[in-house]
């Protein structure tokens, strides 16, 4: 089973920082090469919407919204992506969401896990 488990969700300012962490764990076996890890996002009343993604590769995407303000990064040696935040606005206040696509692993190969999700709030 995989397992992806957020931190770094907090209350902040508008105009503040955030970092959030995400690390990717496999039980009962070693994880082998992860395709794609994302941000996702999820504001109250709202549908679960894409932040940004890394590639295996490194190639970012990002949403419209957050362009500029924010940077996925991703550590391959520790299976870890990263989401810095900032000039963080009321409207990024959501639960946010890791995702990892195709994991392999040396007992099978997960197509799409989810995390928990870690709150940010954002004061204005």
């Amino acid at each position: 089973q995989v397992q992806l488990e957020e931190s770094g969700g907090d209350l902040a300012q508008a105009g503040g920082s955030l970092r959030l962490s995400c690390s990717c764990v496999a039980s009962g076996s070693i994880i082998i090469s992860i395709n794609t890890m994302a941000w996702y996002r999820q504001a109250p009343g709202k549908q679960r919407e894409l932040v940004a993604s890394i590639s295996s590769s490194g190639r970012a995407n990002y949403a419209d919204s957050v362009k500029g303000r924010f940077t996925i990064s991703r550590d391959n040696t520790k299976n870890m992506i990263y989401l810095q935040m900032s000039s963080l606005k009321p409207e990024d206040t959501a639960v946010y969401y890791c995702s990892a696509r195709n994991v392999v692993t040396t007992s099978k190969i997960f197509q799409t896990s989810w995390g928990q999700g870690t709150r940010v709030t954002v004061s204005s």
